[in-house]
């Protein structure tokens, strides 16, 4: 009896102490629910993509204009001073959507710049084909909300409009750009201004300013689902610099005392700066543009005009500027900032086109817009920087949109994830890098696995980019290496192999001879290398014939231009209307002279 009393006595011991440890683990399960790590939240994604944007118009790229807000994040990210994108929008829209290249996505080119013949070809949409899988998809199938607002040009019709590309809200438009003040289309470009909302027109508000609009429509679509405590991807698409170039009165006041000694200083000045940066190497030197006109040779009027037109296009980039620093800092409110990844980048170089080039475009203009020197810039203008400008803003970089050369191609590139290890804060990154890389780099560092060639059952386009994330970390070189990276629109060519590029440009900006540079050494294409690197250039021409065939790129129609081509397009597109106001305007020139005639004759009799 003794002996089960007392290992009775011990089982009760045995329980109470049991109990107190267990008591003792219960209360201390908060310090231990503390000390167990959470499972990582994806961070949210913000791309910020400029329009026509030339290499140095950012201040922490070389630029005089004000974009402090875009320069924060250089601070607290990594600039890339030697990425490189398509020669216009819609390619490159294509490529950074998708991480496949242009041809492939459909886009070997834009439907204002294709000429004729290339229409249905393969490769030659003209619009993002359904071949290729979204960035905004492959988030939303990992739990993403994802919102597009702005410039979207990748297609109209309900199978291609953001919404049915993986974006869960999109106040998106379809054309090459609008007017930023008010509901109204490039006139003579198209009919309407194709501004749409989850797939249905959509109407501006009164007080529509495009860069405050599409920062704002954002921060709404973020607000509006924030219960649902998904992480997010908010692509907005600014118009800005897009033409026509129109800024806040406020803004244009600021650079009142600016660029008045014309395009060739501020190219000096802008080229030197990118050099103090090291966003240039020591010694880049440059080429002077044949298409750049003589500013000395400008009357006082063209100078004017010319002056006001830049300080235009400074203060459309500062408010723009405005309202990234606006999108940033309500996400510090709301505590999102410090797991934001964020991409700047632009579309392009530098846009050179004159619309005013001929007598017809400035008949028509002038009867749609206020064409005087007072009115640049503002509501009711209709305004473009052209080739001078143009080359100052892609400085000290050779060429501007629409060419091949370094400043059509050539972007200013800023990913920041503030505070995160993984991207080096303050850097600048010189290797080798593509707009077809953003969307695997995002993946990467999102956590989140890409496609391998099918998605939903079927086959798609294979990704072309490769992930940036060791670059990112400060790793030395391009994750491309040696691999060799083709390019092709409208007739304008390269092909990327390590430091050296291998390039083609046709009328006006060249004459359709192959050259190849050292891009490391001499961003600024001034010493052709061909001769003195035989094997090297007739190595890097049958890269070139690889990728030409493997995307199907065709040969350009004898005498082809872009802009001839895009004058073409709108001369068809808008050509009644067009041609009944030109004709309204000449025979009222015809009158006016014929009335003026009449009256010397008339006084001629009369003193007779």
């Amino acid at each position: 009896m003794r002996g089960k009393a007392g290992r009775g006595a011990g089982c009760i011991v045995r329980a109470q102490s049991a109990l107190v440890a267990l008591m003792a683990l219960l209360a201390a399960a908060p310090a231990l629910a503390q000390a167990i790590p959470a499972p990582p939240r994806h961070p949210n994604i913000v791309i910020l993509l400029a329009d026509d944007w030339g290499f140095s118009d950012v201040g922490s790229f070389g630029s005089e204009i004000a974009t402090p807000n875009i320069d924060a994040l250089a601070a607290a990210g990594m600039r890339f001073s030697n990425f490189h994108v398509a020669g216009s929008c819609s390619p490159t829209r294509a490529m950074l959507q998708s991480g496949v290249m242009n041809h492939r996505a459909g886009l070997g080119n834009m439907p204002e710049t294709i000429p004729d013949e290339h229409r249905g070809k393969p490769g030659y949409d003209t619009v993002m084909n359904l071949r290729v899988v979204t960035i905004a998809q492959l988030l939303k199938a990992a739990g993403y909300r994802t919102y597009l607002t702005g410039k979207w040009h990748l297609g109209s019709d309900a199978k291609r409009l953001p919404g049915a590309r993986g974006y869960d809200r999109a106040f998106s438009l379809a054309d090459a750009g609008a007017d930023n003040f008010e509901q109204r289309p490039i006139e003579g470009m198209y009919d309407t201004a194709a501004w749409t909302e989850n797939g249905k027109p959509a109407m501006l508000p009164k007080d529509y300013y495009s860069s405050r609009f599409v920062v704002q429509k954002m921060i709404d679509y973020i607000e509006e689902d924030r219960a649902s405590g998904k992480p997010f991807l908010a692509s907005v698409n600014f118009l800005a610099n897009h033409i026509p170039v129109q800024a806040p009165d406020s803004d244009i006041a600021r650079y009142s005392a600016m660029y008045r000694e014309g395009w060739t200083k501020l190219r000096e000045a802008r080229a030197k700066r990118a050099v103090a940066l090291g966003i240039m190497p020591a010694g880049t030197t440059m080429v002077t543009m044949k298409t750049t006109p003589d500013w000395a040779k400008l009357d006082a009027e063209e100078r004017a005009a010319a002056i006001r037109v830049m300080q235009a296009y400074g203060a459309m980039a500062t408010a723009m500027d405005r309202e990234v620093g606006r999108l940033v800092a309500h996400l510090k409110a709301t505590g999102d900032y410090d797991n934001t990844i964020f991409v700047f980048l632009s579309d392009n170089g530098a846009e050179p086109t004159n619309p005013y080039n001929r007598l017809r475009n400035r008949l028509f203009l002038g009867m749609e817009y206020d064409t005087s020197t007072a009115n640049i810039g503002r509501r009711g203008s209709f305004s473009a920087i052209g080739p001078g400008w143009a080359s100052a803003a892609s400085s000290p970089l050779s060429g501007y949109k629409f060419s091949a050369a370094e400043g059509g191609l050539r972007a200013p590139l800023i990913i920041a994830w503030p505070g995160h290890p993984q991207v080096r804060a303050g850097a600048i990154n010189g290797g080798l890098a593509h707009v077809t890389d953003i969307l695997p780099t995002l993946l990467d560092l999102a956590g989140v696995p890409g496609q391998d060639g099918t998605w939903d059952g079927r086959p798609v386009e294979r990704l072309a980019g490769r992930s940036l994330v060791p670059m990112l970390g400060g790793g030395a070189g391009s994750v491309h290496g040696d691999a060799p990276i083709g390019y092709e629109l409208s007739g304008n060519a390269a092909l990327f192999r390590g430091d050296y590029k291998l390039v083609r440009n046709l009328a006006p900006t060249g004459d359709g001879n192959w050259r190849l540079y050292d891009i490391k050494t001499d961003p600024g294409e001034t010493r052709d290398l061909a001769a003195a690197m035989p094997d090297r250039f007739a190595a890097m021409r049958a890269d070139y014939a690889t990728f030409a065939k493997d995307n199907g790129v065709l040969d350009m129609p004898a005498g082809y231009t872009a802009d001839e081509q895009i004058n073409r397009y709108a001369w068809q597109k808008q050509g009644k209307k067009r041609a009944i106001q030109a004709g309204l305007v000449l025979g009222g020139i015809v009158i006016g002279l014929a009335a003026l005639v009449w009256a010397w004759r008339r006084r001629r009799r009369s003193r007779a």
